[in-house]
Parts: C-alpha cells; sequence; structure tokens
C-alpha cells in the first residue's frame, strides 16, 4: 500500500523541487557499522553472515519513513512496505536481481531469499521481470572482495530514479569489533543526511539485537 505526498503542504516541498530538477539529485554517504554481534549469531547458527546482515538492512530502511518515499510520474508517494531487490552470484561470477520480500522474523525473510537464490542459480543473465521495475524496494548489493571507502553507481539520468541503494563492503578487525563498510545513496529530493543517519542507527541497532 501507499499513500500520495501532497506536495502543497510537505515540509520537503522545495527541496525536492530543487533537487529534482538536477541531472543527478543522488548522494551517497560512505560509513562503517559494527557487524561483530550478528556474525557471531551467524556463525553460531551455521547461516549465512549476508542474510543477517541484509534483513537486518531492510528492516532499518522500514522504520525511517525517508527511505520509503518514491517520486512516481513526479509524485512523490509513502509505501507502508519496502522489499529488497538484492544482486546475488552465481557460480560463474556473474550476477543477476531478485526480488525477496520483507518479513519480520529472520527465518521468514531466509526462505523467500532461499528461493531467489535458488532461481538465480538457475537463471541466465540479469533477470529483468516485472519485479526487477518493482518501485516499493532497496537496492542492495554486497561486495565482500572490497573493503571499500566510496562507492558510485552507474545511473541512466534519463530514467527516473528514486530507489535507495545500499552496499555492504569486505569487514575489516579492528580488535575485537568486525566493521563493515556501508555505502547509502538516496534521492536528496527525499532525503538528507539526517535521515540516513536514522537509517545507520536503525541498521546498528538491528544488528545488535538480531537474536
Amino acid at each position: 500500500m501507499k499513500q500520495q505526498i501532497d506536495l502543497s503542504t510537505w515540509n520537503r516541498r522545495e527541496h525536492f523541487t530543487f533537487f529534482s530538477a538536477f541531472n543527478e539529485p543522488f548522494f551517497g554517504v560512505v560509513a562503517e557499522v559494527d557487524g561483530t554481534l550478528a556474525y557471531q549469531q551467524a556463525k553460531a547458527r551455521n547461516e549465512s553472515f549476508f542474510q543477517h546482515y541484509l534483513h537486518a538492512a531492510l528492516k532499518a530502511v522500514n522504520q525511517v519513513e525517508a527511505m520509503r518515499y518514491r517520486v512516481e510520474e513526479g509524485r512523490v508517494y509513502l509505501y507502508d512496505q519496502i522489499h529488497v531487490s538484492a544482486t546475488l552470484t552465481r557460480e560463474d561470477n556473474t550476477f543477476a536481481f531478485s526480488f525477496i520480500p520483507f518479513a519480520e522474523s529472520l527465518a521468514d525473510f531466509t526462505v523467500g531469499l532461499r528461493q531467489e537464490m535458488a532461481a538465480v542459480a538457475q537463471s541466465t543473465g540479469l533477470r529483468l521481470n516485472e519485479n526487477a521495475a518493482r518501485p516499493d524496494v532497496i537496492h542492495f548489493s554486497a561486495l565482500p572482495w572490497i573493503a571499500f571507502t566510496s562507492l558510485t553507481h552507474a545511473r541512466h539520468f534519463a530514467h527516473p530514479d528514486s530507489i535507495p541503494k545500499i552496499s555492504v563492503g569486505r569487514y575489516r578487525r579492528e580488535g575485537e569489533k568486525l566493521l563493515l563498510p556501508v555505502a547509502v545513496n538516496v534521492h536528496h529530493g527525499l532525503a538528507d543526511g539526517y535521515h540516513v543517519g536514522l537509517f545507520l542507527e536503525a541498521f546498528q541497532r538491528e544488528l545488535d539485537t538480531a537474536w
């Protein structure tokens, strides 16, 4: 479900109008989060660390209203719930798009993730289906080979886009801590650094409490 935002009374009206006129209305931030507890939990359960932090990130997105705004035909909508379109890798190191529905519990979320992983493994190409074009998602990618400190995305400027893009890189050790680089790219007409900060706080909270 979604509801249309009344731009005439929206406190971001000028921000939205201003940044929507840019060729590139997105801005990006890279920060680190502490994945120590989530990593320990994943290993204790013999589960994928990826599924743990992907689920934590999606739960965090759904807690921040600004991350649930989307622009459609010049109008702004607020979605009740956001899902995830994650890039998943095959054995031949090609990747494809996926659609994994939101679920509050990790166990339920993992069912959808495993189904998509199996579908990607049996497919070729990018899987550019209807789900790949859904607006009620975040675009998510994992780069476990690179402990990046900055990141850019390939963008087709002629295509209107307002979907947040979140990437997680290779972790690094700092004493007892396991630190993950996280890149967050959002449409500046819909969100500011403050809102990215809210997401990162929620992401950290979910990583620490998903036991």
